[in-house]
């Protein structure tokens, strides 16, 4: 008798669970499509990105990610930080296709430096900086995505007087997303 009644509670306690599972999982769907939900997120970025550096650039970024309507501030952060990497990689990119074509020694010897900075930047530094911030380490998070941003400025110092950086803009934009990124988690160490 006492195992039919246990049963019993266990199976009314599963039912009631499950329903309040499916009721908040409709309700969270819903939420996507209301436009109010678009409203709380727009906000979101233009409070968040007026405690940032470059509000603009900040705004732009994550407006033209859709998963940033939806996102919470650790939400965006990632959004940020990915597009950190993003950056990060195609700049490695395009700075490897110019040493496959540079015949100017000064300048293959500047190119190869930035390579050297940014391969680390690119393989270990950003996805540790993105494991550190899933897993809530917003100190680690922040000097990873730091570290984006002194590589970036270390190569375009590294260019002589004499030849201008082919890297100036990619370099800059990686150094203000990359100043974004860290205001937006530094905003989460906060609390």
């Amino acid at each position: 008798m006492r195992y039919a009644i246990s049963i019993l509670v266990f199976h009314v306690a599963l039912f009631i669970s499950l329903q309040f599972i499916h009721c908040y999982n409709t309700h969270a769907l819903h939420l996507d499509d209301d436009h109010d939900g678009d409203d709380q997120g727009t906000d979101l970025i233009e409070k968040t990105c007026k405690r940032t550096p470059h509000y603009d650039l900040c705004v732009s970024s994550l407006e033209s990610n859709p998963e940033s309507s939806g996102a919470d501030l650790r939400g965006l952060a990632r959004i940020m930080v990915d597009l950190v990497l993003s950056k990060a990689t195609e700049t490695l990119d395009y700075i490897r296709s110019l040493l496959k074509q540079e015949p100017d020694p000064e300048l293959e010897k500047s190119l190869a430096y930035c390579a050297e900075l940014y391969i680390p930047v690119v393989k270990y530094s950003l996805p540790q900086a993105i494991d550190a911030l899933l897993g809530g380490h917003f100190g680690f998070a922040n000097y990873g995505i730091s570290d984006a941003a002194k590589q970036a400025n270390a190569c375009d110092k590294n260019f002589s007087k004499s030849s201008t950086s082919p890297l100036a803009e990619k370099n800059s934009l990686l150094n203000d997303l990359s100043e974004v990124a860290a205001a937006i988690i530094s905003i989460l160490l906060k609390g």
